[in-house]
């Protein structure tokens, strides 16, 4: 269509129906070259009749869909060809398809162009209210649906290409430095919200009957809770609570933590308002289930991590990453991990991807997960990686660590899973932050792994020379006293990687 001449154009027309708009294309001279090239407001002074325009930017949107379509096939395979010979002679050909797509998509991305009064808003640098970041999110929602062809299924890995492209094109909407977490839970709660719809469809009850619905089941089963049970369970912990004004607090807060968009910023406010009860309740060893029900939010990761910052003033998410980026590649290296199950599976994957990303994102999972085997503790106390949790104090349940498509993580207290987690350094992070947040004891078989990670969040390192146990640490972890264990294994890390640098 490109090489058309201006005739072409007009005999391809006439066979679409559109004989009306000949007269007009051949005065203005639009050949295939200019037709592919027209936009909406080309369109609009070009034809008259609104039904006319419509038909006419479907078959060119169509065209342009098609050819794309036809480029990226002939590019996939010759790549496939040169790059991956194994690829292309048998079934592996789709997963192939599947897993270029998606790093095509991460690769082109780009921010949508939003309305005249939300450009003005982030043209003002303000941080904008609630209403407006609805705005923002249904935006980006929207263009992602479109990228990804119609589905409303984004992988964790491009929900973090979008918000990243928004904090960074924006960087003052990243509040408090929390604001990644922040924008990303509120993206994928419109998505949540846009998918209801479909849970009735046929095809979506059939692939629940077969594959199950555990993630579904835990927020249905919350949300088809009566009214009347939650205000009489409300009122058995009235001991609890220090007046009516903590009762609507408390009563908003399991409200809102029912709906598909919240009102994040009004949440952060109530949470701070109501720490006090909150502590109080955790320091008189309330049941666990007992305080989630008052405060579901701390089911969140981004407000465990929130609740973890107000008690000890550190960025645990922050920390965490900083950790596996320093030390993944020393602790893969060291000899003790060097025939573990979860080390072999890491190098039989490895040699199957190519792209620097996908390999750090591995490696780090690998070293996140080989941390107690360094320190000789129990590994079933830390994670469970593709079996059932067994224990009662948090623990991490992993499912396919190494499938960058498929992997999950969850945070489980008490058999239970707590929360859905993105990728290993958000899931080592609210592992450390559940035993502060809700002052479980440490188990000793565990805890020289822990005392390492907290000795490096803390930097508490320097300060073992003088005074073994920090008055920080000892406010929010006084189950964790021996930090020499985790000083010498540190020190033997540090050194490992200068004689390697």
């Amino acid at each position: 269509m490109e090489n058309w001449s201006v005739d072409q154009v007009c005999n391809w027309l006439i066979q679409r129906n559109l004989g009306e708009l000949v007269p007009k294309f051949r005065e203005e001279e639009v050949s295939g070259a200019a037709l592919l090239a027209l936009n909406d407001r080309m369109v609009q002074q070009l034809v008259k009749k609104i039904g006319h325009q419509a038909v006419l930017m479907d078959l060119i949107k169509k065209y342009q869909r098609q050819k794309s379509g036809r480029e990226y096939h002939t590019y996939c395979c010759e790549t496939a060809s040169s790059r991956f010979p194994e690829v292309i002679s048998g079934k592996n050909l789709k997963s192939f398809f599947a897993r270029y797509k998606t790093l095509q998509w991460t690769s082109s991305y780009a921010l949508p162009d939003f309305p005249y009064d939300v450009k003005c808003i982030l043209a003002e640098k303000k941080c904008p209210d609630h209403s407006m970041r609805i705005r923002i999110i249904e935006f980006l929602q929207a263009d992602m649906t479109k990228y990804l062809e119609g589905s409303l299924y984004p992988n964790s890995q491009q929900y973090n290409i979008v918000v990243n492209a928004l904090l960074q094109a924006y960087p003052f909407l990243d509040e408090d430095g929390n604001g990644f977490l922040l924008w990303k839970r509120a993206l994928k709660d419109r998505f949540k919200y846009v998918r209801r719809p479909i849970e009735d469809d046929e095809q979506v009850l059939r692939n629940k009957c077969k594959f199950g619905h555990r993630r579904g089941q835990t927020r249905k089963s919350f949300a088809e809770n009566k009214p009347d049970d939650v205000q009489v369970q409300e009122e058995e912990e009235a001991v609890h609570l220090e007046g009516s004004a903590m009762d609507v607090h408390i009563k908003w807060l399991t409200q809102e933590y029912r709906k598909t968009q919240r009102n994040w910023k009004e949440v952060d406010n109530r949470m701070n308002v109501t720490i006090e009860i909150r502590r109080k309740m955790i320091s008189h060893k309330a049941p666990l289930k007992d305080i989630l029900r008052l405060f579901p939010f701390l089911r969140c990761p981004y407000q465990l991590f929130r609740e973890f910052q107000l008690l000890t003033h550190m960025d645990i998410y922050k920390k965490t990453a900083e950790i596996l980026e320093i030390y993944s590649e020393n602790i893969l290296s060291l000899y003790v991990v060097r025939n573990n199950p979860i080390n072999i599976m890491l190098q039989e994957n490895l040699k199957r991807h190519t792209e620097e990303d996908i390999l750090k994102y591995m490696k780090m999972t690998a070293a996140c997960l080989l941390l107690p085997d360094v320190f000789g503790d129990d590994s079933s106390l830390f994670a469970a990686v593709n079996e059932e949790v067994k224990v009662v104090t948090p623990v991490l349940g992993v499912k396919n660590p190494f499938n960058v498509n498929s992997c999950e993580f969850a945070l489980y207290v008490e058999r239970e899973e707590l929360a859905q987690l993105d990728d290993c350094t958000m899931a080592l992070a609210a592992l450390v932050a559940a035993f502060h947040v809700f002052d479980i004891p440490c188990p000793k078989r565990i805890h020289r792994t822990l005392n390492f990670l907290e000795s490096l969040v803390f930097e508490q390192c320097n300060l073992l020379h003088t005074d073994p146990v920090s008055p920080r640490i000892t406010a929010g972890t006084s189950h964790l006293h021996d930090l020499e264990g985790a000083q010498r294994v540190l020190e033997i890390l540090r050194n490992f990687s200068q004689r390697t640098a």
